[in-house]
């Protein structure tokens, strides 16, 4: 049985037509679920870079993918450590080339990334459960701008990354305008949206 096709109706394109933004996001407040402020990795692609990656590549994946952190992968998919746009900038890749003698960019993202054994998570079942104030105070906590979600995979049973927690995200969705790399400064602007 063949199903016959038919042409759809056009028109011109208006002449003050826009382009839609995608939103990545939708506005949440303090008390809302602790879900709608996390980056779910089951709908959106975590953004990766391999241990062996120049500082030109990963620096050109973040602008590419718009984040300020990657997650370090290994070839056979895990999970090695996290890089972020702070790791990459200002003393941090001098200091370390200094103590490798090596010079800035012959570094490698595994030479300034934070190991596995350094990254703080959260497990999805707490996040299920929780507020945005709770992951907010938790971030606070830490003194951390991003947190990982972690689940079991559902193919293997293993760990997974399943998804992320950003301050700058959570403060853009709560409509304060987050920006920098200033962790006391981020944290005041996502407080007074909490109050406002």
């Amino acid at each position: 049985m063949s199903v016959s096709a038919r042409s759809v109706s056009t028109q011109k394109l208006s002449s003050t037509a826009t382009v839609c933004s995608a939103s990545t996001f939708s506005p949440i407040r303090g008390e809302s679920a602790a879900i709608e402020a996390m980056t779910d990795f089951a709908r959106i692609s975590a953004a990766t870079i391999g241990t062996d990656a120049s500082l030109e590549q990963t620096n050109a994946t973040m602008i590419a993918r718009g984040v300020r952190l990657l997650l370090v992968t290994t070839a056979n998919g895990e999970v090695a450590g996290l890089v972020s746009a702070r790791d990459l900038m200002g003393e941090k890749p001098i200091q370390v080339a200094q103590a490798k003698g090596l010079r800035v960019p012959e570094l490698r993202v595994a030479d300034l990334m934070c190991p596995v054994a350094d990254i703080d998570k959260v497990d999805l079942e707490a996040v299920l459960r929780a507020k945005v104030n709770d992951i907010v105070e938790t971030l606070r906590t830490l003194g951390r701008q991003h947190l990982l979600v972690q689940d079991a995979d559902p193919a293997t049973g293993g760990p997974r990354v399943r998804g992320i927690f950003s301050a700058t995200q959570i403060g853009r969705q709560l409509g304060a305008p987050v920006q920098g790399f200033d962790l006391a400064r981020t944290f005041a602007e996502i407080e007074a949206a909490l109050a406002g």
